[in-house]
Protein backbone atom coordinates (compact mmCIF):
# COMPACT_ATOMS: atom_id res chain seq x y z
CA UNK A 1 0.00 0.00 0.00
CA UNK A 2 1.45 3.61 -1.01
CA UNK A 3 2.13 5.81 1.97
CA UNK A 4 -0.43 7.36 3.71
CA UNK A 5 -0.63 10.87 5.05
CA UNK A 6 -3.39 11.83 7.64
CA UNK A 7 -4.13 16.11 7.68
CA UNK A 8 -6.51 17.78 9.92
CA UNK A 9 -9.42 18.92 8.36
CA UNK A 10 -10.39 22.68 7.69
CA UNK A 11 -13.70 24.63 7.65
CA UNK A 12 -12.85 24.93 3.82
CA UNK A 13 -13.14 20.95 3.36
CA UNK A 14 -16.69 20.75 4.73
CA UNK A 15 -17.69 20.67 0.98
CA UNK A 16 -15.70 18.79 -0.61
CA UNK A 17 -15.84 15.65 2.22
CA UNK A 18 -19.58 15.74 1.69
CA UNK A 19 -19.29 15.03 -1.55
CA UNK A 20 -16.86 12.02 -0.74
CA UNK A 21 -19.73 11.12 2.22
CA UNK A 22 -22.41 11.07 -0.39
CA UNK A 23 -20.74 8.93 -3.11
CA UNK A 24 -19.76 6.33 -0.53
CA UNK A 25 -23.00 5.68 0.91
CA UNK A 26 -24.70 5.98 -2.12
CA UNK A 27 -25.10 1.93 -2.81
CA UNK A 28 -25.95 1.57 0.89
CA UNK A 29 -28.26 4.32 1.18
CA UNK A 30 -30.11 2.68 -2.57
CA UNK A 31 -30.12 -0.53 -0.81
CA UNK A 32 -32.54 0.42 1.70
CA UNK A 33 -34.45 2.87 -0.41
CA UNK A 34 -33.13 5.72 1.78
CA UNK A 35 -30.53 7.72 -1.04
CA UNK A 36 -31.38 11.23 -1.17
CA UNK A 37 -28.23 13.12 -2.42
CA UNK A 38 -29.38 16.45 -0.78
CA UNK A 39 -30.51 15.12 2.86
CA UNK A 40 -27.09 12.80 2.69
CA UNK A 41 -24.64 16.14 2.09
CA UNK A 42 -26.73 18.33 4.44
CA UNK A 43 -26.47 15.80 7.48
CA UNK A 44 -22.97 16.07 6.93
CA UNK A 45 -22.79 19.58 6.67
CA UNK A 46 -24.70 20.77 9.63
CA UNK A 47 -22.90 18.66 11.97
CA UNK A 48 -19.23 18.54 10.41
CA UNK A 49 -16.67 19.55 13.54
CA UNK A 50 -13.42 20.31 11.82
CA UNK A 51 -11.45 19.62 15.09
CA UNK A 52 -12.65 16.24 15.09
CA UNK A 53 -12.20 15.63 11.37
CA UNK A 54 -9.02 14.13 10.04
CA UNK A 55 -8.54 13.51 6.17
CA UNK A 56 -6.23 10.69 4.57
CA UNK A 57 -4.67 11.29 1.65
CA UNK A 58 -1.80 9.49 -0.82
CA UNK A 59 -0.17 11.93 -2.15
CA UNK A 60 -2.58 15.23 -2.93
CA UNK A 61 -4.95 12.06 -3.66
CA UNK A 62 -7.63 11.75 -0.81
CA UNK A 63 -9.09 8.64 -0.07
CA UNK A 64 -11.06 9.52 2.70
CA UNK A 65 -11.64 10.75 5.89
CA UNK A 66 -12.77 9.90 9.44
CA UNK A 67 -14.25 12.15 12.61
CA UNK A 68 -13.90 10.93 16.00
CA UNK A 69 -15.70 12.80 19.22
CA UNK A 70 -14.06 12.71 22.76
CA UNK A 71 -16.94 12.23 24.84
CA UNK A 72 -15.43 11.99 28.11
CA UNK A 73 -16.02 8.74 29.13
CA UNK A 74 -16.27 7.03 25.31
CA UNK A 75 -14.68 8.04 21.87
CA UNK A 76 -17.17 8.19 19.53
CA UNK A 77 -16.34 7.17 15.87
CA UNK A 78 -18.71 9.73 13.71
CA UNK A 79 -17.28 9.15 10.61
CA UNK A 80 -15.40 6.83 8.11
CA UNK A 81 -15.80 6.70 4.89
CA UNK A 82 -13.46 5.91 2.12
CA UNK A 83 -13.90 6.67 -1.27
CA UNK A 84 -15.61 4.05 -3.42
CA UNK A 85 -12.79 3.21 -6.02
CA UNK A 86 -10.43 2.88 -2.94
CA UNK A 87 -12.86 0.93 -1.18
CA UNK A 88 -11.67 -3.19 0.04
CA UNK A 89 -7.70 -1.89 -0.21
CA UNK A 90 -7.16 -2.21 3.96
CA UNK A 91 -7.08 2.13 4.40
CA UNK A 92 -10.46 1.85 6.08
CA UNK A 93 -9.19 -0.97 8.83
CA UNK A 94 -5.48 0.85 8.49
CA UNK A 95 -7.61 3.75 10.03
CA UNK A 96 -10.23 1.83 12.21
CA UNK A 97 -6.70 -0.07 13.82
CA UNK A 98 -5.29 3.54 14.79
CA UNK A 99 -8.24 4.77 16.19
CA UNK A 100 -8.62 1.77 18.58
CA UNK A 101 -4.65 1.65 19.72
CA UNK A 102 -5.51 5.90 20.78
CA UNK A 103 -8.61 4.53 22.05
CA UNK A 104 -7.16 1.30 23.71
CA UNK A 105 -3.86 3.81 25.42
CA UNK A 106 -6.54 6.09 26.93
CA UNK A 107 -8.55 3.38 28.05
CA UNK A 108 -11.91 4.30 26.63
CA UNK A 109 -14.35 2.64 24.36
CA UNK A 110 -15.54 3.28 21.14
CA UNK A 111 -18.74 3.54 19.83
CA UNK A 112 -20.61 3.94 16.61
CA UNK A 113 -23.02 3.75 14.28
CA UNK A 114 -23.53 2.02 11.01
CA UNK A 115 -26.64 2.24 8.29
CA UNK A 116 -28.55 -1.25 8.94
CA UNK A 117 -27.57 -3.49 6.57
CA UNK A 118 -24.86 -1.65 4.97
CA UNK A 119 -21.03 -3.70 4.17
CA UNK A 120 -20.37 -1.50 7.81
CA UNK A 121 -21.94 -3.54 9.87
CA UNK A 122 -19.37 -6.44 8.67
CA UNK A 123 -16.77 -4.33 8.38
CA UNK A 124 -17.19 -2.85 12.26
CA UNK A 125 -18.04 -6.97 13.64
CA UNK A 126 -14.86 -7.76 11.77
CA UNK A 127 -12.60 -5.49 14.22
CA UNK A 128 -14.16 -6.25 17.40
CA UNK A 129 -17.20 -4.18 17.65
CA UNK A 130 -20.21 -5.57 19.34
CA UNK A 131 -23.64 -4.61 18.85
CA UNK A 132 -25.75 -2.81 21.97
CA UNK A 133 -28.79 -1.52 19.79
CA UNK A 134 -30.65 -0.91 16.72
CA UNK A 135 -32.80 2.56 15.83
CA UNK A 136 -34.94 2.78 12.90
CA UNK A 137 -32.24 2.92 10.34
CA UNK A 138 -28.75 2.18 12.27
CA UNK A 139 -26.98 -0.23 14.35
CA UNK A 140 -25.56 0.83 17.22
CA UNK A 141 -21.64 -1.03 18.11
CA UNK A 142 -19.04 -0.45 20.86
CA UNK A 143 -15.46 -2.05 21.02
CA UNK A 144 -13.74 -2.08 24.49
CA UNK A 145 -10.19 -2.32 25.18
CA UNK A 146 -8.61 -5.41 26.03
CA UNK A 147 -8.04 -5.78 29.99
Amino acid sequence: MTSLRFDAAKPTDAKRLATLRVKAMQPSLEAVGRFNQERARRRFLDTFVPDDTTMVFSGKQLLGFFAVQDKGDHLYLDHLYIAPDQQGGGIGSLILQWVLRDAAERNLPVRLMALKDSPSNAFYRQHGFEMTGQEEFDTLYQWVPPK
